[in-house]
């Protein structure tokens, strides 16, 4: 089973005597759901999913990305990209372990210029203040695993990841519920 737990905001009565009473009142709201895994159900095959080649995912990623129309300069000494100057510079292609990291990488770097004023105009900084960085590329890193799994493409985690994502952790643990935001406005820029 998969509980739901939601928030409900409750206003008091209107002809309350107190300040106190007039306030909001927290309410909480839980449903059960039943899920089963596909074993658990007698008699269900799981369809067979068209496997495209990887030639064939690697050019679609490639079409993905000319249709961002995003500027990229190649052949720079690590992948960034600058807000400022809305381009995306990336090592060669031959500097990666392979075809997957490159792609993941540049999506994640894409991620990053999705948030330009003039596409999503993502700013962090009033909720998250100095962990508007950490936001940023917690959203970069799943905007990257969002394409990279819509167009089947593997992509293995480096050892230098774990200490990218332990600086989420600090911003996890001041704000429990920005792993939520940070996977919304990843949808809205992979989308």
């Amino acid at each position: 089973s998969v509980v739901l737990w939601k928030e409900m905001k409750r206003k008091s009565s209107t002809d309350a005597d107190s300040e106190e009473d007039a306030e909001d009142w927290p309410r909480l709201f839980a449903r059960t759901f039943s899920v089963f895994n596909h074993a658990q159900v007698d008699g269900y095959e799981v369809p067979a999913r068209p496997q495209l080649a990887e030639t064939t995912r690697f050019a679609q990623a490639d079409q993905f990305f000319a249709a961002l129309a995003i500027p990229m300069l190649t052949g720079s000494y690590d992948a960034h990209y600058p807000i400022d100057e809305d381009r995306i510079y990336m090592p060669l292609v031959g500097t990666f372990e392979d075809p997957a990291s490159y792609v993941g990488t540049l999506f994640h770097e894409a991620g990053h210029a999705t948030g330009a004023k003039h596409r999503l105009d993502r700013d962090f900084g009033a909720r998250f203040a100095s962990r508007a960085r950490a936001m940023e590329e917690a959203v970069a890193e799943l905007t990257a695993s969002f394409i990279l799994a819509d167009l089947s493409i593997a992509h293995h985690p480096r050892p230098d990841h774990a200490a990218y994502i332990a600086s989420w952790l600090e911003l996890l643990k001041d704000d429990p519920r920005a792993i939520f935001t940070a996977s919304s406005k990843a949808q809205q820029a992979a989308d």
